[in-house]
């Protein structure tokens, strides 16, 4: 038998055992698999693990998205966790070429994917508590928002669950250390059926500008000599 003899169930089911690439290439072949390629059903979950990954052709955005997942675990990632006015310029240049990059497609999948149940981010250093709180607003439905080592992400995140995370039942913001004890307590006190995890987050050091510190010092100083 081949393979576009069998029945849309059967060739679903084929398609979701293959990777993204694998589906694109399959859908190539003919009209009847390019119709299996665009059913929404066939893209429930979508797992990325580098920002490039974003601005390929080789998936499908829609109603159907029920779990997302960008995790980008590359050595580079530590680049873009460097406090933005520390970055010497060839750090700034390596920033600036996908800043905007997870932002524009969550903003994407604000549009076009209301039904989204979980998301995860892991290393997205440029993702703002701005992004994180259209797609609080957009995806209404969403009960798992797992964030690790976003730098970007402050107490503003927190403050938007604790507005529109109605329907929220976990949240992990793992190792982003602009997250505040104050913040979590907040959501703590708001949200009491929400599983929270921050592991490390409100004990690391967040980032200060370089006139903060020295705010910072002045004030120890002073301290230091009453």
């Amino acid at each position: 038998m081949h393979i576009t003899q069998l029945n849309r169930e059967c060739l679903l089911h084929l398609f979701s055992f293959l990777d993204k690439n694998s589906r694109k290439s399959l859908a190539k072949t003919c009209h009847k698999l390019l119709e299996v390629f665009q059913d929404p059903l066939l893209w429930s979950l979508l797992n990325f693990h580098s920002p490039a990954e974003l601005k390929k052709d080789n998936f499908l955005l829609g109603p159907a998205l029920k779990y997302l997942s960008i995790c980008w675990y590359s050595e580079r990632v530590k680049v873009c966790n460097i406090e933005d006015w520390m970055k010497n310029d060839f750090q700034k240049d390596f920033c600036n070429r996908h800043e905007n990059t997870v932002n524009d497609f969550l903003l994407e999948v604000c549009n076009r994917c209301p039904n989204l149940l979980s998301l995860t981010l892991s290393g997205c250093g440029h993702v703002t508590d701005e992004c994180i709180l259209l797609l609080l607003k957009n995806c209404p439905n969403l009960k798992t928002l797992k964030l690790e080592n976003c730098v970007r992400i402050t107490d503003q995140t927190l403050e938007a669950v604790t507005l529109y995370g109605g329907l929220l039942q976990t949240l992990h913001v793992d190792f982003c250390r602009n997250i505040t004890q104050t913040g979590l307590e907040r959501v703590r006190e708001k949200c009491p059926s929400v599983m929270l995890r921050a592991e490390r987050s409100a004990n690391m050091i967040p980032d200060n500008k370089p006139e903060k510190k020295l705010m910072l010092e002045k004030v120890s100083r002073k301290l230091v000599q009453l």
